[in-house]
């Protein structure tokens, strides 16, 4: 949904650039695990060389992959206004139905206490004069 609003430029670019780490990324898992599954058909010691060295390209893929992940959930935190504000102003209409809540108990309170007071000081007053 958010992704649907139009973006201003910098965000643009920078969720371009995301979607090309990311398919260069896989494009270097795939090339890497590829060319070790054809290196494992022979063996010799520079073929062991290279599948060590293609493993750790792998893995050097899969570090930038989750980095990726990262920064698109930072991405998501820092650039989701929409969504902070719906909750704000959820937790605000919270707050002033609790609020006036409360302010209904205080005054019916505050109304039988006064009921109460009238009834202790006309008791009060008229055993006083007896």
């Amino acid at each position: 949904m958010a992704q649907q609003r139009a973006l201003p430029q910098s965000k643009e670019t920078l969720l371009q650039s995301y979607n090309k780490r990311l398919k260069d990324d896989i494009k270097s898992i795939m090339d890497n695990f590829t060319e070790i599954i054809k290196t494992a058909k022979t063996q010799g010691e520079q073929d062991n060389y290279e599948m060590h060295v293609r493993a750790a390209n792998i893995v050097r893929a899969g570090e930038s992959l989750m980095k990726l992940v990262s920064d698109l959930k930072q991405f998501l935190i820092l650039n989701d206004f929409p969504s902070v504000n719906e909750a704000i102003d959820q937790r605000n209409q919270q707050l002033r139905a609790l609020q006036e809540e409360c302010d209904r108990k205080l005054i019916t309170l505050r109304d039988e206490i006064s009921i109460d007071l009238y009834e202790l000081e006309e008791e009060y007053y008229s055993s006083r004069y007896k």
